[in-house]
């Protein structure tokens, strides 16, 4: 009963497939920090544009 139980790999699977969602949302968040970073900048900078303009 051991043995097989060590041989059964049917649940690798689902793991392996959870690891692999887990580093893709690591790596959106990610990327969507340094978006949020140049979006902000960039507004900043539209903004002050537009107020120089006045």
């Amino acid at each position: 009963m051991l043995k097989r139980f060590m041989n059964d790999e049917s649940g690798a699977t689902a793991i392996e497939y959870g690891l692999i969602a887990a580093i893709i949302a690591v790596g959106l968040i990610a990327s969507l920090q340094a978006l949020k970073t140049n979006l902000v900048t960039t507004f900043t900078n539209v903004g002050n544009a537009v107020k120089g303009a006045n």
